[in-house]
């Protein structure tokens, strides 16, 4: 068993609290994705676990073993960082083997080990080969596959794929998802990209500001942000939030629920429609992107986005219909925080 449990962890650096009380459960083989802007603590919580960094307090358990003080190299996890950190004057193969070599395994299963990992990240005619003589994705695989070779309990991977083009970006993404279900490797990925985080995710840990505001699935994340923050940084385009006191309550058809000062929608779940009690968009901006067009414009004082058919005719001036599609509406109290309707 490799089930990950993080229990009222902190972190300081020179007074500053970079994480604030954190628990966090990751299920044995699970995909989690710690998931937050820049400075959230995401990676500072990665490297603790790693034992990289050391916690100021709080309880780390990796399957039954209290892992606190451990030193890296006894924890049975494996890392795969932004940069790669591939070896330049060592061969592919000796890449691979690298840990294994430090860990004083027999030459028979190191061998073993470094093939099957490289045949999982299709490099097996590249063994030979060093750095300097691949691409920026070859270089990633490479490290990936060092890091498999490990046979790990827990895998650690910090914005992995940063570094490489869209293109590449998405094979990767497709690949590495394919691969850590055929491995069952219980895995922490840290990023800062919505899209990698919903399409590779079992459970998704947003953080900010040192905390973990919301930890469910992808679509229950989307679906129902815990607070306006998370509403607004899963998305795009983000969700709209408006004051319940720039909008009609009557056109919404329900009454809101106590406390609720403000409701957020996400722009395809807002709809045209010509009725009377209708808002009025005051079309700003119209961005055709293919399939839908994105309408962007004021509604009173509020920048509101709504996304509506390709074929839809709207333009920059327009008085656009729209209301939102009521069983979609999230509240939120003066604090940002989701009220149940």
């Amino acid at each position: 068993m490799s089930a990950i449990q993080v229990s009222n962890v902190e972190k300081e650096f020179k007074g500053v609290q970079v994480l604030k009380s954190v628990s966090l459960e990751v299920r044995d083989r699970e995909f989690c994705v710690l998931l937050g802007p820049s400075g959230c603590g995401k990676t500072t919580l990665l490297r603790i676990l790693a034992g990289l960094e050391v916690e100021t307090s709080g309880e780390l358990k990796i399957g039954d073993r209290r892992v606190n003080g451990l030193a890296p190299g006894k924890r049975n996890i494996a890392m795969v960082f932004q940069n790669y950190a591939v070896f330049p004057h060592l061969t592919i193969r000796e890449n691979i083997a690298f840990g294994l070599r430090m860990r004083k395994d027999p030459e028979d299963k190191i061998k073993r080990q470094v093939d099957r990992a490289a045949e999982m990240m299709h490099i097996e005619k590249l063994l030979d080969r060093y750095s300097g003589q691949l691409s920026g994705g070859q270089r990633q695989r490479v490290a990936v596959a060092r890091a498999l070779a490990m046979a790990p309990d827990v895998l650690l991977m910090d914005e992995p794929l940063s570094n490489l083009d869209a293109l590449l970006r998405l094979e990767m993404r497709a690949e590495l998802k394919s691969l850590l279900q055929e491995t069952q490797t219980t895995t922490i990925y840290v990023t800062h990209d919505q899209v990698e985080a919903m399409s590779l995710a079992d459970r998704i840990a947003v953080m900010h500001g040192g905390e973990i505001v919301q930890y469910a699935t992808p679509m229950e994340v989307y679906a129902n942000p815990a607070t306006t923050f998370v509403g607004g940084f899963i998305g795009n385009p983000p969700m709209n939030f408006l004051q319940l006191s720039s909008v009609l309550a009557p056109a919404l058809g329900i009454e809101p629920p106590s406390g609720a000062s403000q409701l957020g929608i996400r722009p395809e779940d807002i709809v045209v429609d010509g009725s009377a009690d209708s808002w009025r968009l005051k079309v700003g901006v119209v961005e055709a992107l293919g399939p839908h067009k994105q309408v962007s414009g004021k509604l009173g004082d509020t920048w509101v986005r709504v996304t509506v058919d390709t074929n839809l005719d709207v333009n920059r001036g327009d008085d656009l219909p729209i209301r939102p599609n009521v069983p979609c509406l999230r509240w939120y109290d003066a604090a940002g925080k989701r009220i149940s309707a």
